[in-house]
């Protein structure tokens, strides 16, 4: 039987820490992130078109929302695409939701691709595949640590003053030796990442990554090397940053 690739992109939250501050506080309905527009498309739509840049990937399926009022426009006139209205409150949730809703063999295989990731270029996301595929083992992209990594002290013994002087002064130094950075897609084979965050589910583990879910059920994820233009679009600052990237 031919094995398909499906690429799955969770898009059922709001992006808090994206939106303008003050928002909130005007009383207004934020925009979720992944339909803010760059160079005057919404960014849900250029992380789409990334991953259909590999015509490998037979389908990209985007989980969002009851009652999202913006996927059908954002998403009209793309080939191999879907939305499906079966997001959850959590990442985690809305993976394993997409997951079930898509009915695929155990041996098939699933990329997660986060939205708000629109830069992936088609090479990175090649090798992703083509590692993958070669060795039969999921897998992620990521970005080794260049900087200097600090570890921010927390609360001091001494109460609420001394824990409020010491919110952002270091701790220690953390050696970035083997540290990385991860981004996505995030490639298994749909059978194991199903078990894999049923498992974490079942057992409340907090997971902020497909790969966290398969670490937990015992995987070692293969390591490839990403992009810096595959950051991903956090803060409000972020938008213009990325568009001179696309």
């Amino acid at each position: 039987m031919h094995t398909k690739l499906i690429a799955i992109i969770p898009a059922a939250g709001i992006g808090a820490r994206a939106q303008e501050p003050g928002l909130s506080a005007l009383g207004r309905d934020a925009m979720p992130k992944q339909y803010r527009l760059l160079k005057g498309e919404p960014m849900l739509r250029w992380a789409v078109r990334a991953m259909l840049a590999d015509e490998r990937i037979a389908q990209v399926r985007v989980a969002v929302a009851a009652g999202d009022a913006w996927v059908e426009s954002a998403l009209a006139g793309l080939p191999r695409t879907v939305w499906r209205p079966c997001g959850g409150p959590s990442r985690a949730e809305t993976v394993l939701a997409a997951l079930q809703d898509a009915g695929l063999d155990p041996g098939d295989w699933v990329l997660v691709h986060d939205a708000a990731r629109p830069g992936l270029p088609a090479q990175a996301l090649k090798r992703l595949v083509d590692s993958c595929l070669r060795t039969q083992a999921g897998g992620l992209l990521a970005q080794p640590v260049a900087d200097t990594v600090k570890l921010a002290a927390g609360a001091a013994p001494g109460g609420e003053a001394d824990a409020a002087n010491m919110a952002d002064r270091v701790s220690r130094s953390v050696a970035r030796d083997g540290l990385w950075l991860a981004q996505t897609p995030q490639m298994f084979q749909a059978g194991r990442l199903l078990q894999a965050l049923q498992s974490a589910d079942a057992s409340s583990a907090s997971l902020t990554d497909e790969a966290s879910a398969m670490e937990l059920a015992g995987y070692a994820p293969s390591l490839v090397h990403g992009s810096a233009r595959n950051f991903k679009v956090t803060w409000p600052e972020d938008f213009e940053l990325m568009e001179k990237w696309l």
